[in-house]
Parts: structure tokens; sequence; C-alpha cells
């Protein structure tokens, strides 16, 4: 089985971060870190790879600074990194992303395309749907547990209300909760291994995908301070003020 994961180098969320004054945008480190959810999305591609004997690769889009992230998840046991480092990809919107790591995917081959249901950067939650869309291949979404049976996958999807059963021949996209899986740590002797992997740099020209459309930060502002409640003293009426209140909350 051929196992593609989806992975993203963010800035480390204990140190300080700040924004381009002039974009609005993150700034990104050389230094950045593996995505702390994409290393569920790791260990199920490494397992199912692990299980059929088959290579797993990783993608990634993004600058590459220092490759601390990437050789991470090399170390971890992936087989190779595939890297779409592309200064004309910068302020991708969620569309653009999926093409691009749907293109890279598709030329790699796969039996499984492997993500986290979001990053911890974006948010977006939309980009392994919409991955699923452009290979048209079926989405297996919010997998908080996954098993092979056969060439089939079956997942239990996380609900509001609990998990539903969800079955899907490969090829197909699979989107890992955090805690679906505990992610294994590099060993030192993985970790040494990865410095011979293979580390494949590609642009957007390669996989013939344009940079566009892009997404535009128009404005920053902080988050408004939480505002002091209203103290109320009961002189035998306080409930009308509730009832009041929950009124105008349109609650009751």
């Amino acid at each position: 089985m051929q196992v593609v994961v989806c992975a993203k180098q963010i800035p480390d969320p204990a140190s300080p971060s700040s924004l381009d004054p002039a974009t609005n945008r993150l700034v990104r480190p050389p230094e950045q870190v593996l995505d702390d959810t994409d290393r569920y999305g790791i260990e199920v591609g490494l397992q199912l790879g692990e299980k059929t004997g088959g290579s797993v690769t990783l993608v990634s889009m993004g600058p590459t600074g220092t490759m601390q992230g990437i050789r991470q998840a090399l170390a971890m046991g992936v087989d190779k990194a595939v890297i779409i480092d592309d200064a004309g990809l910068e302020g991708s919107d969620a569309l653009t992303t999926a093409k691009v790591l749907s293109a890279a995917a598709g030329r790699e081959g796969f039996d499984v395309l492997v993500a986290g249901v979001e990053s911890t950067d974006g948010y977006s939650g939309v980009v392994p749907q919409m991955m699923a869309e452009i290979l048209d291949v079926p989405a297996l979404t919010y997998a908080r547990k996954v098993e092979l049976d056969g060439t089939a996958l079956r997942i239990e999807r996380q609900t509001s209300g609990g998990f539903d059963i969800v079955q899907s021949a490969t090829p197909a996209v699979l989107a890992v909760t955090a805690g679906a899986v505990e992610p294994r740590y590099p060993t030192f002797r993985g970790i040494m291994a990865a410095k011979k992997k293979a580390v494949d740099r590609v642009l957007a020209s390669d996989l013939m995908v344009s940079g566009d459309p892009r997404q535009e930060v128009v404005s920053v502002a902080p988050a408004p301070e939480r505002q002091a409640g209203e103290v109320v003293e009961d002189d035998g009426t306080g409930h009308l003020r509730i009832v009041e209140f929950l009124e105008s909350a349109k609650v009751i």
C-alpha cells in the first residue's frame, strides 16, 4: 500500500510569534516545528504502511527553513519527503493549498492520503475534504479510530453525539483527529537514518498548479477584553431582572 501523508511546519507555539505589518500574515521563521496535529496523521500512515508492507511519503507545502519538522517526520519512520517551497504560493487560501497538495500526492501515487483534520495555524478544517473532491476519491473524515480490512478502510467517525462507522474502498482521503493514535517518538537510529532519506523539492510549476487565488488579511485587531458582568442587588425582584435578561438574549 502506498501511503501519502500531508504535514505542515509551523512556528513553534511555545515561542513568541509576530505578524508581517505589510501583509498582516504570520511571520514564519526558519526554525519551524512539525504541527502537533499532523503527528497523529503520520502515525496512522506509518501503521498502515507497516501492516501492508508499503511505503509512506510525506508531502508538505510551505517554507523549508531548517527542515526541523520534516526531519522529525522522517525520523519517525517516513520513507521520503516532498516539499513544495514556492514563494509564489505565499498567502494561498485553503482551495489553492488543497490543489497543490493533491497534485503532489497524485504525482507520487497513493492508496491512502492521510491528513490531520486541520492545522493549528489555520483552523480552516476543509483541506482534506477539498483534496478528496479534487482527486475524485472518498473522504473519510474526523476519524478517531482506523482499521484496515483487506484493501478497505473502516473508521469511527467522530460526531457530536458519539461516532459513526464509515467504510470505503481505496484510494481514499483519510483525515484523523488528535487522539486517534499515540504518535511514536523518533529513536536515535531513526534520527540518524533520516539524514540519508530522500527529500524532493518542487515548485508549483512542476505540479502545473498556479498560486491563485490567495487570501488577503485586511486588518488585525486584538480580541476584545471580557467585560465585567452586571451586578444586581436583589431587593425581592431579582428574579424579574433574570427573566428580562433571558428574554433579551432570546433564550426564553
